[in-house]
């Protein structure tokens, strides 16, 4: 007789349970059977599943042979592997640390793939819909804080970059300030420099050109005086000459006046004679 490990439907329409059980190759599936092995109850998220192990393994060790679903559930479980391991020899602390190793592998992958019922699923679909809309709700305060912080950012910079745009152009125009009364003051000193060299340039030339009209003035003068000398000297001549003229002309109105007084006498000398002749006249 070969003995099968097989599943055996048990439970409700539409809620089934399944028996694990070693069962007569050729009886019909929820026929009769040799020893309930456990259940599995594959409608839960995650699948439950109750065994008895040690009797399974002794079933595996005499020839029974598992159908597929049952092969896959006691290889999730690790009893194939144990079967495998005591087959090999190990020791039973080494069997059970691979066998709890395995069971926490096939787990955490059986919590991944769990199957939700439809009440979970709307449950797990209104957490997610929470988590998305306060996900957006913190990434939207947050590229609000960063537009914030950013615009804060610009406005500083912007006043900064005014300010020292404002400071760069005063600067600037002090500078211009500075460099125009600089140049000024230069223009003012090369102006003063020039005026100097220039002056000190024109003194030779002033006092060669004043010594030059000395020198004409000199001659002009020495000239002037020559004619003036002769002048003089004419003027002398002539002076004697009035002056031999006015002798001769007081000479002369001296011998007029004694010529005048001569006449005069005369002239008394005639009265006188007449004078006397009237007398003698009177007297004869």
């Amino acid at each position: 007789m070969a003995v099968k490990l097989r599943l055996r439907r048990l439970g409700r329409k539409k809620l089934p349970v399944w028996g694990i059980v070693a069962a007569d190759g050729r009886k019909s599936r929820d026929g009769r059977y040799i020893e309930d092995l456990g259940r599995y109850y594959p409608l839960e998220e995650p699948a439950r599943v109750e065994l008895n192990q040690n009797r399974i393994l002794h079933w595996l060790e005499v020839g029974a042979q598992p159908s597929d679903t049952v092969r896959s559930i006691l290889s999730k479980h690790g009893l194939l592997l144990a079967l495998h391991l005591k087959r090999k020899g190990a020791s039973e602390e080494e069997i059970d640390q691979a066998v709890e190793e395995h069971r926490a592998k096939h787990a955490e992958q059986a919590q991944q793939a769990i199957k939700l019922t439809p009440q979970a699923r709307r449950k797990q679909a209104l957490e997610e819909e929470r988590e998305r809309v306060a996900k957006e709700e913190a990434e939207e305060a947050k590229r609000r804080a960063e537009a914030e912080a950013k615009r804060k950012a610009e406005e500083e910079a912007r006043k900064k970059a005014e300010a020292e745009a404002k400071k760069k152009a005063e600067a600037k125009k002090k500078a211009e300030e500075e460099a125009k009364a600089k140049a000024a003051a230069e223009a003012a000193g090369e102006d003063e420099d020039e005026g100097e060299a220039e002056a000190a340039d024109e003194q030779p030339a002033a006092d060669a050109e004043a010594a030059k009209a000395t020198d004409d003035d000199d001659t002009e003068a020495d000239e002037d005086e020559a004619p003036k000398a002769e002048d003089d000297s004419d003027e002398d001549d002539s002076d004697e000459d009035d002056s031999d003229e006015d002798d001769s002309d007081e000479d002369d109105s001296d011998e007029d006046d004694s010529d005048e007084d001569d006449s005069d006498e005369d002239d008394s000398d005639e009265d006188d004679s007449d004078e006397d002749d009237s007398d003698e006249k009177k007297d004869a």
